[in-house]
């Protein structure tokens, strides 16, 4: 049941409604909130799946906000913006977003950035327990709480993404 997840890369901009993560981390750190309060690692590639038309609980049907955060050419300098973000897809090592911006600028960002994708409160996105469940859980790796979690999981069949059948 992860609540949110963050993307680091070595800089981000933003420019006519698109966010490029530049040399995005091929790791991305994903947390869950209570009960379980783990976090863990997922592969990027497979949190971009996330936005996969074919799930009807998808990222597609209902686009997370997120917000950017990058520093300038010093760390007292930190440039945040506030986007909506669609259409994930890889540029090289470049990952690369449609977007909303709702507020703020990378306008002056040089340096290091992060993406906080918030998806708390949003109990029918693919990453609520049922459906990061039964997608992203069982290809990341998991600390704390989760194993607890994934214990009861374990028993089931897998599900919930290409080849296997949907979880019900």
């Amino acid at each position: 049941m992860p609540s949110l997840i963050v993307m680091n890369a070595a800089g981000a901009a933003l420019a006519e409604g698109t966010l490029t993560l530049k040399a995005v981390a091929a790791n991305s750190i994903v947390f869950a909130d209570r009960p379980v309060r783990a976090a863990g690692h997922a592969p990027t590639s497979v949190l971009l799946d996330e936005w996969n038309p074919s799930y009807p609980d998808s990222f597609h049907a209902d686009p997370p906000n997120a917000t950017v955060s990058a520093f300038g050419t010093t760390e007292k300098e930190v440039y945040d913006a506030v986007v909506t973000l669609r259409n994930p897809r890889m540029n090289g090592a470049d990952l690369v977003f449609d977007v909303d911006v709702l507020e703020g600028s990378l306008d002056g960002a040089t340096g290091p950035a992060a993406l906080f994708i918030d998806i708390i409160g949003r109990p029918l996105t693919p990453l609520s327990f049922a459906g990061a469940a039964r997608r992203t859980a069982y290809r990341g790796a998991w600390y704390a709480g989760a194993a607890d979690a994934a214990a009861v999981d374990a028993a089931r069949p897998a599900c919930g993404y290409p080849p296997y059948p949907p979880c019900y």
